[in-house]
């Protein structure tokens, strides 16, 4: 990654963080502009959904683009960023094309879930470990 970008260690760390804590400030934005007479459901599924697509894309700093598309789309996060582009379509299809208020949330929630699994496909072994604690909670 380093012989592939011309920025350094230190500044691609700035960009990332910058750009995460963005994505999280839209998605809080969003959360709480939901409430705004009439607008409010356009403004919540475009803050939320932005805010989520700047929190996966500030990994771009990191790896650089090209190596994080690559990542995605191998067979062990395939399914996981389907549905993470899945829900960020629907939130926004739930909000400006059938305005129905209460899918838009439930699609939300399916976002932060699809985000939540995905992520974990980055962390050695953290997916088994879910699965085995969600198979000893509800046995």
């Amino acid at each position: 990654v380093v012989e592939a970008s011309s920025l350094s260690w230190g500044t691609r760390i700035k960009g990332f963080i910058a750009c995460f804590a963005a994505g999280i400030v839209c998605s809080l934005l969003g959360t709480f502009l939901l409430w705004v007479p009439r607008k409010g459901l356009y403004l919540f599924a475009v803050f939320y959904t932005f805010g989520n697509i700047a929190s996966i894309g500030s990994t771009v700093f990191l790896m650089g683009p090209m190596k994080q598309l690559k990542r995605m789309f191998e067979p062990t996060r395939l399914i996981a960023t389907i549905m993470v582009l899945l829900c960020f379509a629907l939130t926004l299809c739930s909000a400006f094309w059938w305005h129905n208020k209460g899918l838009a949330l439930i699609f939300c929630i399916l976002q932060s879930l699809a985000l939540t699994w995905y992520s974990l496909s980055y962390i050695p072994y953290a997916r088994d470990a879910v699965k085995k604690c969600f198979a000893v909670c509800l046995a």
